[in-house]
């Protein structure tokens, strides 16, 4: 029996080409890069700098992440026909080709955009903002794309996202308004370690379709109880060290608030660990009705614990960050 195939308008193109970009990633660097620009201390009330703010935010959000996200579509056409069938390639809303031409005009304009900022604000920031920019769309690539494919393994894939989303976002925003700060390299650390737990446990959504496929997640090499126990001892770790950083850097109040901040995270950690499948049912609510469309929803019991502890954990890191950007800010604008 013959199919015939519908012809797709222009707009439903566009609005495919733009799916295929997946926006409500693009949100995902938006903290880090605000916290690099407000520990720079740097930024000026100008519309130059604003503009340059507003070029940063689109080179690492629709350009960067964008990016990363085509490209994982275009190499995971065949796992999409399955797990995910309405997606712009399998869905039959564009080809493979027309997918490639949006990747490749993508990453082309995030070179041409990153090569302009780096050689306007030049020297030594210039050359550290297009080191991180290239490193960010390098790994963006080779998550996805064979033979290397770093998200097939669980021990690749984590250290290039925590790289791409909390590292060298910082470390660019700091750049590109002032020399690199110490204790933003600080932050930028521990949003490293905090991207490789949160992507740890994310990997719960696709548990059976990884163990299918051969991809090595740590869901699947020591099952969903003890993946949580890593992931919580790296995020404990991370509000820990989060404490002494600022007992270091003389914000001795916030310590005190993370510290407090880590002890309500345990509080929520404990039960989802006792019973990966429905521990801290109680924030459930928050799941389905609060940040359910910001966070996303899932069907897998372990996800869904994961969602309920990302909601606390979320709120209280970037609380903690921002205030702590915002001292590192004050602390060099009085300098």
């Amino acid at each position: 029996m013959m199919t015939v195939k519908k012809r797709i308008g222009f707009i439903q193109k566009i609005k495919a080409h733009l799916e295929l970009l997946d926006p409500v990633t693009w949100i995902s660097v938006f903290p880090c890069l605000a916290g690099g620009v407000m520990g720079s201390g740097a930024m000026q009330p100008t519309l130059h700098d604003h503009l340059l703010l507003l070029s940063l935010f689109v080179i690492y959000g629709p350009l960067g992440t964008g990016f990363s996200q085509s490209v994982n579509d275009y190499y995971d056409l065949d796992l999409d026909r399955v797990n995910e069938p309405t997606r712009p390639i399998p869905s039959g809303r564009l080809s493979k080709k027309e997918a490639l031409w949006n990747w490749s005009i993508i990453l082309s304009v995030a070179i041409l955009l990153g090569a302009w900022i780096s050689l306007h604000i030049g020297g030594e920031r210039g050359l550290v903002f297009a080191l991180c920019l290239l490193t960010g769309l390098l790994l963006g690539y080779l998550y996805s794309a064979p033979p290397f494919k770093l998200k097939k393994n669980i021990f690749l894939s984590a250290p290039a996202v925590g790289l791409s989303y909390g590292f060298i976002t910082y470390l660019s925003a700091n750049a590109l308004f002032s020399g690199i700060r110490p204790e933003v390299v600080g932050l930028a650390v521990l949003n490293f370690f905090m991207a490789v737990a949160l992507i740890i446990m994310n990997d719960f959504k696709s548990k059976e379709g990884d163990e299918q496929s051969g991809m090595k997640s740590l869901a699947v090499m020591v099952g969903s109880r003890n993946t949580f126990l890593v992931a919580f001892l790296i995020i404990d770790l991370v509000f820990a060290l989060f404490a002494i950083f600022a007992w270091h850097w003389g914000f001795h109040l916030l310590m005190y608030v993370i510290l407090l901040s880590l002890a309500v995270n345990i509080f929520v950690q404990i039960p989802i660990y006792r019973d990966p499948g429905t521990g801290a049912s109680f924030m459930q609510l928050a799941v389905d009705d609060g940040f359910g469309n910001a966070i996303g929803k899932s069907e897998v019991k372990e996800h869904n614990a994961f969602l309920r502890f990302q909601v606390v954990n979320n709120i209280l890191f970037l609380i903690n960050q921002f205030a702590a950007a915002a001292l590192i800010g004050i602390k060099y604008m009085q300098a």
